[in-house]
């Protein structure tokens, strides 16, 4: 089911990428950041093949008090797919003011033990060995939910979820956007998914982190190029780092443009 919602999170639930505990997780409502993503992965659910987790989706759903849900669903910014949804189910949307929280409307999701979200002086040691013992769910809630520094751990999970989780959560920064753009121990998918969204790539060093990144998809540094100016073109055209037909397209490229 497509709720219009786009974020990697619920893109990679769409294309049947999460696994059944991660579904049932979702479908309890102890997953999603924000009230967006969670009624969207819950709108799906309910139509899980899975007859548990498509029970837990409504039960979740059934906890929902009316008049937060409609509440939340008549703001601006959710998109009609979501809100067709809810009223084909009986929900009246009456107008009125608009929630203003964008938190989940219901939060199911345990505190981790010892969990230090915004501890600015976490170790770094302490925390990969925190991670280690995790399991995918804990580390997807550790990914939209804790720090800065589990964010920098947690983009190379090897579970491509995981990384989707760190690229959903509400707490992630520009500047980490503009960091994870320029590592080359993330994988392909991650800096696919960075390129896709838009307001990411408006940010100009986000494009230009992708384009040098030799991690990055052919494709997407290609179409990156045109976004680049004269100087950073020069660079990726000497930079051996970057693959061979990147710098052969940008050095054609600084020939047209004279």
């Amino acid at each position: 089911m497509d709720t219009g919602v786009r974020t990697p999170l619920v893109d990679m639930f769409r294309r049947g990428e999460a696994a059944q505990d991660i579904r049932m997780m979702a479908a309890r409502g102890a997953l999603a950041p924000r009230a967006h993503e969670q009624l969207a992965l819950l709108a799906m659910l309910v139509g899980d093949q899975d007859a548990e987790i498509a029970a837990a989706a409504e039960a979740t759903l059934a906890s929902i008090p009316p008049a937060a849900l409609a509440a939340f669903l008549i703001r601006s910014d959710v998109p009609a797919d979501l809100q067709s949804f809810f009223t084909a189910r009986g929900l009246e949307l009456t107008a009125g003011a608009p929630a203003a929280d964008d938190a989940p409307l219901v939060d199911t999701a345990a505190a981790l033990p010892g969990d230090k979200a915004d501890d600015k002086d976490e170790d770094e040691l302490s925390m990969l060995q925190r991670i280690a013992a995790m399991n995918v769910a804990q580390r997807m809630t550790i990914a939209m939910k804790g720090s800065r520094e589990a964010r920098a751990i947690l983009i190379r999970d090897p579970n491509r979820i995981v990384a989707a989780a760190v690229l959903s959560s509400p707490k992630l920064t520009d500047m980490e956007v503009e960091s994870i753009a320029k590592m080359a121990n993330v994988s392909e998918d991650v800096l696919r998914i960075i390129a896709l969204n838009r307001a990411w790539v408006k940010n100009y060093p986000v494009v230009l982190g992708l384009a040098k990144n030799p991690k990055t998809p052919v494709a997407v540094s290609m179409n990156l190029l045109a976004r680049l100016n004269e100087r950073d073109l020069k660079m990726i055209s000497t930079d051996r780092n970057v693959p061979e037909v990147l710098r052969m397209t940008a050095r054609k490229k600084l020939t047209m443009d004279k």
